[in-house]
């Protein structure tokens, strides 16, 4: 009796001895893997704004586990596959992260954010100084999205769902969470997740794919002094409104990334100052945690020993592979264009998972070249696969989901 009444208690213990085995056992390792990721963030191993509460939150909602009223197991964070109105507003009173998933999450509206503060931190005059190499490595490097989407469809899923996984390739994750709540209702929050975890391990995976393909020699080289016109703050303007008005004429239905983006850039240029801090500091950071935060809450057991979503492990590990490698490919195609003047290694910059892979690319140089800078040919590469990673999702979602 007294051993029930603790159980009662203690109920997070009591469910994970109610648990079958293989839950049991995921719950445990999802707790170790938090942690993990938590420690990994806070030694700059891996990217802290997403890996610390992605991490946090993966430990405590797996912990955190208690009998509801049916019987069930379940947690008092979120339920993402609530849809019937009614228990829509029962759960919006009970769990506390679930407005926040609601509201902002399972509509987009938390990537457009992410997006607006982003857009405030690019310059864009890193691409307009040298437009034809970066759009061609970001090209290169969305090879992970063109060939996982064949490969995902050939392990039964279904056209959307295949394109909505290959967005992974393009490693933009607002890019991926929008696409696939439009493509991939069913499997919109595994696809999310996969993403973003994935996402988070560039920074510490992406060196060793640079150092297994590019020889150290060739990988600490300086780029060439060039003469490189300044761009004018209207000129950047100009760029935005422009190339937004032709993205969203071309690609209707990615319009609101496409206008959250320049917002922020032409928030930038245009001197707003206040807005600007708004975008990039509170929006921003704000944003990027509870995206991470509930990331991590969405990591139940239960939901990743679904067998579709070991796949997509697979999958999403496969398309930032192969992105990278294309990438790099990208920056060898270039390298030998220009006579051996271009660091192929500024191509993992052209995966838009941005800064990180600009900062990756120029963290690799100057590991054998301390004095070497290729960060503004590599952030001209990023902010181009941004545009790219757009210009796929809008295809996809204009020819597969619609």
């Amino acid at each position: 009796m007294d051993e029930i009444n603790l159980l009662n208690i203690f109920q997070g213990i009591a469910t994970l001895a109610d648990s079958e085995p293989a839950v049991m056992a995921m719950r445990i390792f999802l707790m170790g893997l938090g942690m993990l990721l938590i420690y990994l963030g806070r030694k700059g191993v891996l990217e802290a704004l997403l890996m610390v509460p992605m991490g946090l939150g993966m430990t405590t909602v797996n912990a955190a586990v208690l009998f509801l009223k049916d019987g069930r197991h379940g947690t008092l964070f979120v339920d993402p596959l609530v849809t019937e109105t009614e228990q829509l507003m029962t759960t919006l009173q009970i769990d506390w992260l679930q407005p926040v998933y609601t509201f902002t999450f399972s509509n987009g509206l938390i990537a457009c954010m992410v997006f607006m503060g982003i857009g405030v931190l690019l310059d864009v005059g890193f691409v307009m100084a040298r437009p034809f190499r970066s759009m061609f490595i970001a090209l290169c490097a969305e090879l992970g999205t063109v060939a996982v989407f064949p490969i995902a469809y050939a392990f039964g899923f279904s056209l959307s769902d295949a394109a909505a996984v290959a967005t992974i390739g393009g490693a933009d994750g607002p890019m991926i969470l929008f696409t696939s709540l439009i493509l991939s209702e069913n499997l919109f929050v595994p696809i999310t997740v996969v993403a973003y975890l994935y996402l988070g391990l560039t920074y510490g995976g992406y060196p060793y794919l640079i150092k297994l393909l590019v020889p150290k020699h060739i990988r600490g080289m300086r780029m060439p002094p060039e003469k490189v016109r300044e761009v004018t703050s209207g000129e950047k303007i100009t760029f935005c409104v422009v190339a937004g008005a032709v993205l969203c004429l071309l690609f209707p239905v990615a319009a609101p990334l496409f206008l959250s983006l320049f917002a922020g850039v032409i928030v930038r240029e245009a001197g707003l100052t206040y807005f600007a801090d708004l975008f990039s500091g509170p929006l921003l950071y704000g944003a990027t945690f509870f995206l991470g935060l509930l990331l991590g809450v969405l990591c139940e057991a239960n939901t990743l020993l679904d067998p579709q979503v070991l796949i997509l492990l697979l999958l999403g590990i496969l398309a930032l592979t192969i992105s990278g490698i294309g990438g790099l490919m990208g920056g060898y195609i270039l390298y030998f264009a220009t006579g051996k003047k271009f660091n192929p290694v500024i191509g993992i910059a052209g995966v838009s998972c941005l800064p990180t892979c600009a900062k990756v690319a120029q963290k690799c140089v100057a590991e054998v070249t301390p004095d070497a800078v290729v960060l503004p040919h590599a952030l001209g590469a990023s902010i181009s696969g941004v545009i790219t990673s757009a210009i796929f999702a809008g295809i996809f979602i204009a020819a597969i989901g619609q």
